[in-house]
């Protein structure tokens, strides 16, 4: 498997807080979690590659709904809880490891859903890991990614909590950018990239894939009395959400 400043920050994070994290997060949970799924719509018998599948809560949710799931993910011990969980609970869910730019024994064409949730952004080789997906991908397959907007998490910025709401001030957008940061409950330092939205966009279109839609949602009422945090992104978007087409 291929190493790069990514897999090798992920394989050093310290696994209970993350997952622990992961599964009690707020956005995660109440917010970018169930807009997604809704957005996959109906998988009943289609084959699903979750890519950095994390602590594999979504690969679970997709085989419960009926999903034929791929999970795979850069780091050693969090594939080790996915596959045993997966075990445990008798979910069809096949675990790998690998590098998002480096599929390696995974076939052309054999994916009628790609997931990138909150991932897309954290790896190093943007170009290299959209081809892989672009060969994995049946024709007029597609792609559901979300990330941190652009916009308004690049790392020149602060999320300033008022008294009459949520202000937000970027410094610096336009310089692609990587740094390190914590999570609030995760003590290992995590990797941080930045890349403009048009960087984004060109790099679909350099490898073949049709923007087929791109999400801004307002959360709902039901998100609104979930978490007052998330009653933030009623004015100002922090997640993006974009839906790809394979081309040809």
């Amino acid at each position: 498997m291929k190493k790069d400043s990514s897999t090798e920050c992920w394989n050093n994070v310290e696994i209970e807080e993350y997952i622990m994290k992961a599964q009690n997060n707020d956005f995660r949970m109440h917010y970018i979690m169930p807009y997604t799924l809704k957005a996959i719509g109906d998988v009943k018998a289609k084959h699903i590659l979750d890519l950095g599948c994390g602590e594999g809560g979504y690969s679970r949710a997709l085989a419960d709904m009926g999903a034929v799931v791929t999970a795979v993910d850069c780091s050693e011990a969090l594939l080790t809880y996915v596959a045993d969980r997966a075990m445990k609970e008798g979910t069809n869910i096949k675990a790998l490891r690998r590098n998002a730019n480096e599929l390696t024994n995974i076939q052309n064409d054999v994916f009628d859903i790609v997931l990138c949730s909150m991932m897309l952004m954290d790896v190093k080789d943007l170009d290299g890991t959209l081809k892989e997906i672009h060969r994995v991908i049946k024709h007029n397959g597609k792609v559901f990614i979300s990330i941190l907007h652009p916009c308004f998490k690049p790392k020149e910025s602060k999320w300033i909590l008022e008294e009459d709401g949520i202000k937000v001030a970027i410094k610096d957008y336009f310089n692609p950018t990587e740094w390190t940061d914590m999570i609030n409950g995760v003590n290992t330092p995590l990797i941080y990239r930045h890349r403009t939205l048009s960087h984004y966009i060109k790099a679909f279109n350099e490898n073949d894939f049709i923007l087929a839609d791109m999400n801004e949602p307002i959360p709902t009422m039901e998100q609104l009395r979930s978490s007052l945090r998330i009653e933030w992104l009623s004015k100002i978007p922090m997640y993006l959400f974009i839906e790809l087409k394979k081309k040809g």
